[in-house]
């Protein structure tokens, strides 16, 4: 594999320039994040006008990407969600323009495909697999390393070229760049601490009260973690933030019996922030997001499964992966009538949204096709 390694912030700055002038470049990036609140970025594989560069960013400003991604050129990586993450906390921008091979795959009957699956498939290319546990933050990297991240990039705009050529078959191209614009500007890591509540596992059975402490107490573990840019869960683990939720601690005393807290959580400022989040956390009540699906009619609650049970089957037969068609916070929010609702209008407007209306107005019904699938019948309403 051929490639130039570039650790000089004029190289970098003098290859961008050139790579302005080009209609599109691959991109992917390599990091970690075990130790870190914010992922840290050991490398940048850019390929365009038939060259491959690594950039080494503990080499390097990175600066100068800012302007390639504020150009012309489109962008094409595979699965980005990770890489925009990453490049929005270490450049402090993202590609304006921007493909994804994986989604587009999506709208070709493939399932989130993997790169090395996908070049298989379509270019009758096998590619190396890497090495999970390797540290990309080492230096110097091996030549196997810089191989394989090379790789990464080598065949994207080709694959690129390909997919594009069966998407304009299927007409669905529009889709694909509605659905990456989706992607590229959907939010960042540590964006929204007022939601980390939402992630934690059984927080759902909590009491409203204690949903409203387990909100404040996980938004401040989530600012604490980003302040110091260490691990969410390093700081205080989940297990101990629904303890806290659940007894409500007054006091230090209070706060060391509550299951998963321990010594580090009862002395100093950490303690006095921790029980500053429960007073504030008493004082306000907290509902599950309207997404979660409480607050979708109970009448309309079974509609649900009985919808999800369509997505599936449109998916199949239209050959579009079906986390690409509708999510379940999808659908609740379509059967809740939200205004900004995805299956209301555009592509998923046109592939679902008349057939929900029917079945969920009792005007259609699903029946088994006999050949392993599902149908959407007329029927008229009692």
């Amino acid at each position: 594999m051929t490639y130039r390694w570039i650790d000089s912030s004029d190289e970098v700055a003098g290859y961008v320039e050139r790579v302005l002038a080009e209609p599109r470049y691959a991109l992917d990036t390599e990091f970690h994040r075990e130790r870190t609140y914010f992922p840290k970025l050991a490398l940048v594989q850019i390929a365009a006008a038939g060259e491959i560069v690594l950039i080494d960013p503990l080499a390097c400003d990175l600066s100068p990407l800012k302007l390639l991604f504020a150009g012309d050129p489109v962008c094409v990586v595979h699965a980005a969600q990770q890489d925009l993450d990453v490049l929005t906390h270490a450049v402090g921008a993202v590609p304006l323009h921007l493909y994804d091979t994986q989604l587009a795959a999506g709208f070709l009957g493939y399932s989130t495909p993997s790169l090395v699956s996908l070049l298989q498939s379509e270019l009758r290319v096998t590619a190396g697999k890497g090495d999970r546990l390797t540290d990309w933050l080492r230096r110097p990297l091996s030549a196997d390393q810089r191989d394989y991240a090379a790789s990464d990039v080598a065949h994207l705009l080709q694959l690129q070229d390909t997919l594009d050529v069966k998407l304009a078959a299927e007409g669905r191209a529009e889709w694909v760049a509605d659905a990456c614009e989706e992607l590229r500007t959907r939010p960042v890591s540590g964006t929204e601490p007022d939601l980390a509540w939402t992630r934690l596992k059984d927080v759902r059975v909590l009491k409203p009260r204690a949903r409203g402490v387990a909100r404040a107490v996980a938004a401040w573990r989530e600012r604490r973690a980003m302040a110091i840019d260490s691990p969410v869960r390093q700081g205080l683990p989940d297990l101990a933030i629904l303890g806290i939720s659940q007894k409500q601690p007054t006091t230090v005393a209070e706060l060391g019996q509550c299951r998963g807290v321990d010594d580090r959580h009862t002395r100093g400022v950490i303690a006095t922030d921790i029980l500053a989040a429960v007073r504030e956390g008493m004082a306000n009540e907290a509902s599950m997001p309207a997404g979660d699906g409480e607050e979708l009619d109970r009448s309309l609650r079974p509609a649900v499964t009985l919808v999800s049970a369509w997505v599936s089957e449109v998916a199949r037969q239209r050959r579009i992966d079906t986390a690409l068609l509708a999510t379940r916070n999808d659908l609740v929010a379509f059967l809740r009538g939200d205004t900004d609702a995805r299956l209301a209008t555009g592509w998923r407007g046109e592939f679902l949204g008349e057939g929900i209306r029917r079945l969920v107005a009792g005007q259609a019904a699903l029946t088994f096709d006999g050949r392993g699938g599902l149908s959407l019948i007329d029927i008229t309403p009692p």
